[in-house]
């Protein structure tokens, strides 16, 4: 099956900083769930990829965002897909024993956004949109479940952001609103 041009993923990244290591036994429950959590993503309709250690069936050991932050990078077929995994699935319950594990965030500790279909966003990438999110609040380059934008939003945003950088001397203001 060949994806059109314009078909897109939704890629998700999350962030949560752990309130104890990994091997800490007050965070044994959460350790223990993610094998399970992980299988009910894998097998959820919808479901296309999520990032994993290389030799790990999880991603629990890559620290890009800091020593104690661990990441939750994956990508879907549609926003619909995600929500029913996050919020109609046994991840629900992990969600509510967060507190928990994880520190509280003040700032967003989650992002969406489209991505072509195929494509698989790295680390840096999705940490890019999370900064932007946290910056600039919600957009169709960075968004959140309750501050959503369509493929088609997002793919008019490139478009304009291809447009004004052929137009502008530094490629850099390209993410620059117009002036």
């Amino acid at each position: 099956m060949t994806a059109s041009p314009r078909a897109a993923h939704l890629a998700e990244l999350n962030v949560a900083t752990l309130l104890h290591p990994l091997d800490d036994p007050r965070i044994a429950p959460f350790v223990e769930l993610l094998d399970p959590i992980n299988a009910t993503a894998d097998d959820a309709p919808g479901f296309v990829w999520r990032l994993v250690e290389e030799g790990a069936a999880d991603a629990t050991g890559l620290r890009p965002a800091g020593e104690s932050v661990i990441v939750n990078l994956s990508v879907w077929q549609t926003q619909e897909a995600l929500w029913d995994f996050t919020y109609r699935s046994g991840h629900l319950e992990v969600m509510r024993q967060r507190r928990a594990w994880f520190e509280r965030h003040v700032q967003a500790h989650m992002v969406l956004w489209w991505v072509p279909a195929g494509h698989l966003p790295t680390v840096g990438e999705a940490l890019e949109r999370l900064a932007h999110l946290q910056a600039h609040g919600p957009s169709p380059r960075a968004f959140t479940f309750s501050s959503s934008h369509t493929a088609a939003e997002a793919a008019g945003l490139q478009d304009d952001v291809r447009v004004r950088a052929t137009h502008c001397r530094d490629p850099h203001d390209a993410y620059a609103p117009p002036r």
